[in-house]
């Protein structure tokens, strides 16, 4: 197996590990009345937390589309193997909305809590506009992506693995969970709704996270970074 299709693969499983326990938790809470947005917001943190530092030494643990075209932008990865991380990503995060959507379809309640969560795919929370979403999730990646800098990217970061990154996306959800979801990942919006069927505002959570992670990352590259 090549370099780049064993780089693929940790990147297709660790966008599956993100996707599986962060959608598995939002349908699980709608079947099962109530763990809650904390303890949505820990499961897709710890997740994100084990799976980059899975794969950080394999691929980079880029787990996100969004990451992956920073690292483009600021020449940490090339053109073609930026292509095939995405692809990839994509692939996993659909694989595991076709793994909750099977398990849940079997699990008493678990057709209706599919149904009325969309699968657990992000969208814009009730009566909220679809520019507020937007901001939201580019302020919320940014943060991501800032705290992927400092904490993994940046040479002088401190040898945490994915802690710090789990940490802020769990603390992203906190606070925009019930606003645009708390996406911050176009392959996590992505694979539950190709499965489940849901395009609500779609376009909000691959220009959102792209657009907030260009800004903190050209940031950090070009000025925390610059004599670096």
């Amino acid at each position: 197996m090549s370099d780049l299709s064993k780089k693929c693969v940790a990147e297709a499983l660790g966008t599956f590990m993100l996707c599986f326990i962060g959608a598995g938790a939002i349908v699980s809470d709608a079947a099962f009345d109530g763990i809650g947005l904390l303890a949505i917001a820990v499961a897709h943190g710890l997740a994100l937390s084990i799976a980059v530092s899975a794969t950080m030494n394999v691929s980079g643990g880029h787990i996100n589309p969004a990451v992956t075209v920073v690292m483009l932008a600021t020449g940490r990865i090339s053109g073609g193997n930026a292509a095939a991380y995405v692809v990839s990503q994509l692939v996993g995060a659909t694989l595991a909305g076709l793994a909750v959507s099977m398990i849940f379809n079997g699990v008493p309640g678990g057709a209706a809590a599919v149904a009325s969560t969309g699968l657990g795919t992000p969208a814009p929370g009730a009566d909220v506009s679809v520019m507020s979403a937007l901001l939201t999730e580019i302020v919320l990646t940014a943060l991501l992506v800032f705290a992927v800098f400092g904490t993994a990217v940046d040479s002088r970061a401190p040898k945490i693995g994915g802690f710090g990154i789990g940490l802020m996306i769990a603390a992203n959800i906190l606070m925009g969970g019930p606003i645009s979801g708390a996406s911050m990942n176009p392959a996590r919006t992505f694979g539950p709704a190709l499965v489940g069927g849901v395009w609500n505002a779609h376009w909000v959570y691959w220009v959102g996270p792209i657009v907030g992670a260009l800004i903190a990352g050209l940031l950090y590259h070009h000025v925390i970074l610059a004599d670096e």
